[in-house]
């Protein structure tokens, strides 16, 4: 009904032209992509471990190996294989006082790839995905690229280990960080208390919300270590 009355043979014309378009380019992509598959073939088993990292479909895990060539010897550590696909931070020192850096120049291509990733992987519930939100409401929504970017390094650092070790990814979920939060609270906790025991203070742990210390307990006044 939209073409009713205003499509002439012109139109018709163009619309072919843009048809045939579409056409050849689809074409072209097909082509390619069984181009790619073939050349890719050698480095199945190493692509099959990639892809068991959340966020690195089939086609990134073709572009790291691609650009890196699957074998990790060439790079001695993960923070290695950052600052050569530029997703390491910049170095920005002066009078020994480090300062805000854009991150490093590297492998423009593998960059691209693993950010697609770290935006991917944004949606999921895993340790990845967890960490993109985290630090995505700490930079704010004006900063969410920086998130985005530092996921890309952690991956790539993943997929570094997994292609060292030859092994598949371990998911710790997404609830991971929120555990480790947990364990450095319960962790700072104890800090304090010894350090306040060795200074000779009687300490009375209140749980928030349980109301005011027991009132014969004293928690302002040191006592005398014991002789």
């Amino acid at each position: 009904m939209a073409c009713d009355g205003r499509f002439t043979a012109g139109h018709a014309q163009l619309c072919r032209v843009h048809l045939d378009a579409y056409d050849l380019l689809t074409g072209q992509i097909a082509t390619l992509d069984q181009l790619v598959e073939r050349a890719a073939e050698p480095f199945d088993a190493v692509i099959a471990r990639l892809v068991t990292i959340p966020g690195i479909g089939p086609r990134i895990a073709q572009v790291i190996v691609a650009e890196t060539g699957g074998d990790m010897a060439r790079f001695a550590s993960s923070a290695r294989l950052a600052a050569w696909a530029g997703l390491a931070p910049g170095d920005n020192e002066s009078a020994g006082k480090r300062k805000k850096a854009a991150t490093r120049k590297g492998n423009p291509h593998l960059r691209a790839a693993m950010v697609e990733g770290a935006w991917a992987v944004s949606r999921t519930a895993s340790r990845p995905g967890a960490r993109f939100r985290r630090l995505a409401r700490r930079f704010g929504r004006l900063n969410i690229k920086k998130a985005a970017v530092a996921v890309a390094h952690t991956l790539l650092c993943v997929a570094w280990a997994v292609m060292k070790d030859d092994s598949d990814y371990a998911e710790a979920g997404a609830g991971y960080y929120d555990q480790l939060d947990h364990r450095n609270h319960e962790h700072l906790v104890r800090h304090h208390q010894q350090a306040l025991a060795r200074l000779g203070y009687q300490i009375a742990l209140i749980p928030p919300g349980d109301g005011k210390p027991p009132p014969d307990t004293d928690l302002g006044s040191p006592q005398p270590p014991a002789a």
